[in-house]
């Protein structure tokens, strides 16, 4: 049977995910990020409703990203996300992208010449931010061209690397509808992003998400509600260095910026710059948050929840693979575990997440 892996945020799950897990065949295993994304920002609802949401409209296996996988730029977040999935057998990954190419190529080429390549990518100047530096070297040694309006195709390159010599085929699936951050309130395919934006309009979120009554009654969080957080923490922290990715020219900015700053677009747009890009500040600034250090990865897979078809493989491997299906007094991952407390502190509905939690069990019927 095909095992299928898809790496995948679903925040919230709308009408495009459910396309894309219609699109693959055989068993379908999700890598899911947890309470925090990759762009650094919390997710809208929590990690269980969101696996939960995934169950009942066609994955088998909804697995959990660590918060030092999630919260990463797309080169970190794809090796650990595919990491994760060929521990669990995948045969093919599949992705939604804009540019629907021969990935496999393109993977074929970086496991030939990947050396040649990550030494060319530190070659080039500190004044070009990261993404510009690997669309440099991926038009320098295959020709392609993009720009950052394509961030699934760009999230696939990253795949590709990730998964260049492992065997496992690259599935690209064309994303369908609205651009990734466009705030269009579509009629079919919508983005997450429109749907976070238009979330106080019940009628059009059930019209773009097959989730949406569970949706629209789950406790829901943006950065609004952190940001209180996050300002006591940058104002009384000791040594903000200390925190994971913070460099000094970056706690300087931080702490410069933080005390004109009423939200936290204000503060990112303060902070940003040609080096720092939004998306790294925003991470960063998630890790401040969270009080983030740098830490190991953990060597278990944490299983949020399964169909019987997943629960029979989840079996099948049971001996190959180290599985975490529920937390008590030993942690699965400290560092999780310690932002998804911070996570509850967004809402007064939002339930525990982690202690004595049980695996959603689905029927798997949509």
């Amino acid at each position: 049977m095909t095992t299928t892996g898809i790496i995948a945020e679903f925040n919230p799950f709308h009408n495009g995910h459910k396309y894309l897990l219609d699109q693959v065949e055989g068993l379908k295993i999700v890598a899911m990020s947890g309470n925090f994304m990759q762009r650094g920002e919390p997710a809208i609802v929590d990690k269980w409703t969101r696996a939960q949401m995934a169950l009942e409209h066609g994955a088998d296996i909804v697995v959990e990203l660590p918060f030092l996988v999630s919260v990463q730029s797309a080169d970190y977040f794809a090796k650990g996300a595919v990491d994760i999935l060929r521990q669990l057998g995948i045969n093919q990954l599949a992705f939604g992208t804009e540019a629907v190419m021969d990935y496999q190529l393109i993977a074929d080429t970086y496991a030939k010449q990947a050396e040649e390549m990550e030494t060319f990518l530190t070659r080039l100047p500190d004044h070009l931010s990261y993404p510009e530096k690997a669309q440099t070297m991926w038009q320098t040694f295959t020709g392609l061209t993009f720009t950052g309006d394509t961030p699934n195709h760009i999230l696939a390159l990253a795949y590709a690397k990730a998964a260049a010599g492992t065997g496992i085929a690259l599935c690209p699936i064309a994303r369908q509808g609205a651009g990734f951050h466009s705030e269009e309130m579509a009629e079919q395919y919508a983005s997450a992003t429109a749907i976070r934006k238009h979330i106080a309009d019940g009628d059009f979120v059930r019209m773009v998400s097959p989730a949406a009554d569970l949706l629209l009654s789950s406790p829901q969080v943006s950065w609004e509600a952190y940001f209180p957080l996050l300002r006591y923490q940058i104002l009384t922290h000791p040594n903000l260095t200390a925190i994971y990715q913070v460099n000094a020219e970056l706690a300087s900015r931080i702490c410069s910026a933080i005390g004109d700053s009423q939200t936290i677009d204000e503060l990112i747009a303060r902070v940003a710059t040609k080096r720092y890009t939004k998306a790294r500040v925003r991470r960063v600034l998630t890790y401040i948050l969270v009080n983030a250090t740098e830490a190991e990865l953990p060597s278990a897979v944490r299983v949020l929840g399964f169909s019987p078809t997943g629960q029979a493989h989840l079996s099948s491997i049971k001996g190959q693979v180290a599985l975490v299906t529920r937390i008590g007094k030993e942690p699965w991952d400290a560092l999780t575990q310690q932002a998804d407390r911070i996570y509850q502190l967004g809402h007064p509905d939002l339930a525990e997440q982690n202690w004595g939690r049980k695996v959603i069990r689905s029927a798997n019927v949509d």
